[in-house]
Formats: C-alpha cells, structure tokens, sequence
C-alpha cells in the first residue's frame, strides 16, 4: 500500500495566483491534494490554472469546504504553519523534524495534513487550536513573512526529503571520473616546466628548484581528474607549440616536432600524449 502524501490545506486564500502557485510547488515534490477553505475569490478560478504552470493534476482535484473544520474532519494529524508565537501547549517543530513525523505518520496508515493561512496574516489561533502540532520555519525575526507558494514549497521539499534512502539524494549527478595518476600529474609538470623554462620563466636561474616546488604545490592541491589534466595539457600545448606566426593548425611548429621525436625515441620525461600526429600536421588533442 503507498504511503500517503499530506494533504495541504490553505485556509480562506485571496488570490487565485497564489494558489496556483501553491500547486505548482506542490507537484514539484510529489504533493496533489490541495484543499480550499472558503477562497476569497471563489473557484474555479483560472489565475490558479493559469499560474500553476501545467500542475493541472492538482487543480483538477482540488476540493472547497466552507471550514476549516471540515477541511481537517477525516484527517489523523495536522500541523499548522506560523511565524507567530502562540499561547498554548502545542510542540512547535522545525520543517525538518515536521517532515520526518508526517514521514513517519504517513507510513503508519495515518492520514495527515498541514494548515497554511491567509495571505495577509495567517491563521487566528481558534484555527491553530485545531491542529495537533504548530511548525515554524527558522525565518530573520525581522522579516518572518513568508509568500504562502514558499511556505508549502518548503514543507513540500521536506515531505520528499523525508523519503529518500539519503537526504543529500538528486535526480542527477555530475559526470564519473577517474582520479588522475601520479604519471599523468607528472606528465603534467614535466610539460609545464619544460614550456617555462624555454620562455626563460625560471630567473634567476638559483630560484628554479624553490619556483618549480611551488608550482608543483598548487598544482597538487585540487586533486584532478584524468579528463581535466588532458585539457590542462592541451592549453599548455598551445601556448608552448604554437605562436601567432605559427598558430594552431598551419603546420607543424619545430619545438613540437622536438618534443615528438623526443617521444619516440623513449627519451625520459616523454609523454605519450605528445605521439606526432599522421601527415606532420598539429590537432586539436595536442
């Protein structure tokens, strides 16, 4: 049996796009019964439709009461939303804790819900008292309004967050790489030091061992991937082979050529990736 989302309730809302917005957010986190106590503006209304950005599965259902106590009648826990102390014995719970509990109430077979008040000023307390539990979000007590669409997308982002195998889940991930090797980061140097030490980078020529440990020191400190030594490879490969008399694609520059015969000749430091292209021309993967 699927466990069931909490219904959100919004208690006499004045504009038709606030609630169409309070539907958007809702389908953005899995949430699609949206109950209406007395709507200022009477429904249907197309600003919802229109304002909901194709979360029309949620206008579709949408049910209208006339109170809030009957809004809340077949439901088995309800948290009111509010930036407001109250009077009371109610616990007040942050979002995370209140998503965690109608995670919890919702797979026990309980039907929940969450109250949300008016545009202007929120929920008197007579409609607080009908709630189980108040929940408040840790909002500048300075500006602790909240637009009603941002207050359900909040507790709607928490309800989903509650049900994932790991809260820190996303739909998608960034691309899998290999950690570079310690050959391919020396292969990196090398050419590096090789490409400064032809322009004459290293002077006085005493500080050359203290310049280089520096290089290497930033160069060692982000840990790369394979795929971002080959990029680094290819810009030092154009600054050091290629010049504006000789740019990248009109021939095949002597220095490179050099290091290619280098290469394959098995000298030491030679790298691979500098094998000279067929026809003697320079590619784009230098």
């Amino acid at each position: 049996m699927p466990t069931a989302a909490p219904v959100i309730i919004l208690v006499e809302p004045q504009l038709g796009e606030n609630i169409g917005m309070v539907a958007r957010a809702m389908a953005n986190f899995g949430l699609g019964e949206l109950r209406l106590v007395n709507p200022r503006d009477g429904w249907p209304n197309e600003k919802a439709r229109s304002a909901a950005s194709n979360a029309d599965h949620v206008i579709d259902r949408v049910v209208v009461f006339p109170d809030l106590a009957s809004a809340v009648a077949d439901l088995n826990f309800v948290f009111a939303t509010t930036a407001r102390e109250r009077d009371g014995f109610k616990e007040v719970r942050g979002p995370v804790e209140a998503g965690r509990m109608l995670r919890g109430h919702s797979v026990s077979g309980l039907r929940t819900g969450i109250l949300f008040g008016r545009e202007r000023f929120g929920l008197y307390n007579e409609e607080v008292g009908l709630a189980d539990e108040i929940v408040t979000f840790p909002v500048d007590p300075m500006f602790a309004s909240l637009n009603i669409a941002q207050a359900v997308l909040l507790m709607s982002y928490e309800w989903m967050k509650s049900g994932l195998e790991d809260e820190t889940q996303t739909n998608f991930t960034g691309p899998e790489m290999t950690p570079a090797t310690k050959e391919q980061l020396h292969g990196l140097f090398n050419h590096l030091e090789s490409a400064l030490e032809a322009r004459g980078y290293f002077r006085p020529a005493a500080k050359k061992p203290k310049m280089v440990d520096n290089l290497r020191s930033v160069l060692t400190r982000p840990g790369f991937f394979a795929p971002e030594l080959k990029v680094l490879r290819g810009v030092i490969a154009s600054l050091d082979y290629f010049s504006p008399k000789e740019p990248r694609g009109k021939g095949y520059p002597e220095r490179k050529a050099k290091v290619d015969h280098a290469a394959h000749s098995g000298s030491a430091g030679a790298d691979e990736d500098e094998t000279p292209p067929i026809g003697g021309k320079g590619t784009d993967n230098d």
